[in-house]
């Protein structure tokens, strides 16, 4: 498990001094139409937040295991730097996994955040070859 780093204005990653990448923090929130029934047992407002590869809940709130497993696979990619053109970058809301359910799950890059390779992994890199 690693320690969150501290956040950073955007800035690209080859101009830092030290080797490492960058990951986006996100906050998930839950998004509910006026006037309709959840199913999934979220509360308008309810949220966490994804730190690096800590998930923070506030204090007294739970979160369905059901909604978490359908955003999961998503939360990765939303971390990634990726092109303005690339739908990643866009599109920012997610169902409720279940059918009857009209809540949405709104995922927003809320900073970014540095981290040496050398803290969350004890793989070397592949030698490269030279050009």
């Amino acid at each position: 498990m690693t320690t969150p780093s501290t956040p950073l204005p955007p800035e690209p990653a080859a101009a830092r001094p030290d080797p490492g990448f960058e990951l986006y923090d996100l906050r998930v929130e839950v998004v509910v139409p006026p006037d309709r029934q959840i199913y999934c047992g979220a509360r308008a407002g309810d949220y966490f937040e994804l730190q690096g590869e800590m998930l923070q809940l506030p204090p007294g709130q739970g979160f369905s295991i059901y909604s978490l497993a359908a955003l999961l696979p998503l939360l990765p990619a939303k971390q990634r730097v990726t092109d303005p053109n690339d739908w990643m970058t866009s599109d920012a809301e997610v169902a409720c996994p279940d059918p009857n359910c009209p809540t949405r799950f709104r995922i927003t890059r809320i900073g970014r955040r540095h981290f040496r390779r050398s803290d969350v992994t004890a793989v070397p890199l592949p030698a490269q070859e030279p050009k």
